[in-house]
């Protein structure tokens, strides 16, 4: 059927070298994409421990980083995750960062954690950006809770053609050749 048919113009029909290109790359995804993951920026390693063993049942990976700038490439990377950030150095950054999170990356959620005597700066974060706030590690449930809420309802990373048939296979995939 000519293209004009199809309410086309023939620049619109691809040459034989692109359709041959499309249907190369049908199936492939971007190889940069990673799934969803729950990223903890803190300096001490304190709260990601807690998170750890209030997730172990689940099997939920804890990602952490050290510093803001670092946590940030990570989502970046992965622009679905959940986000966990110590308020430990400069209020000013942190409250930045969570104001253009919605903006940067609509799908990322972040949480803040703090000393107890940082508490009062609890729904200024909030405000910023913040879902959660926490100032004590044995309240870490109902926060692993939040973090696993968002993680499930993330829709997967596309997978190419060859994933997908791997994935419907009834075999293991440490069987892969």
């Amino acid at each position: 059927m000519p293209a004009a048919a199809c309410g086309g113009s023939k620049a619109d029909v691809p040459s034989a070298a692109k359709r041959w290109r499309l249907e190369a790359t049908m199936g492939q995804v971007e190889e940069n994409v990673v799934p969803a993951r729950l990223l903890v920026c803190e300096r001490t390693g304190r709260w990601a421990v807690t998170l750890r063993r209030e997730l172990a049942e689940v099997g939920v990976r804890v990602w952490e980083t050290r510093t803001l700038d670092y946590c940030w490439r990570e989502l970046a990377a992965s622009p679905a995750s959940f986000v966990i950030v110590e308020l430990a150095g400069d209020l000013g950054t942190l409250l930045r960062r969570l104001a253009r999170l919605g903006w940067e990356y609509p799908a990322a959620r972040a949480a803040v954690v703090a000393d107890r005597p940082l508490a009062q700066c609890e729904w200024l974060l909030r405000e910023a950006g913040a879902v959660h706030f926490l100032c004590s590690p044995r309240q870490a449930g109902p926060l692993a809770q939040l973090a696993c809420r968002h993680l499930a309802q993330v829709p997967p990373p596309p997978q190419s053609l060859t994933e997908r048939i791997w994935a419907t296979l009834p075999w293991d995939d440490r069987r892969r050749v």
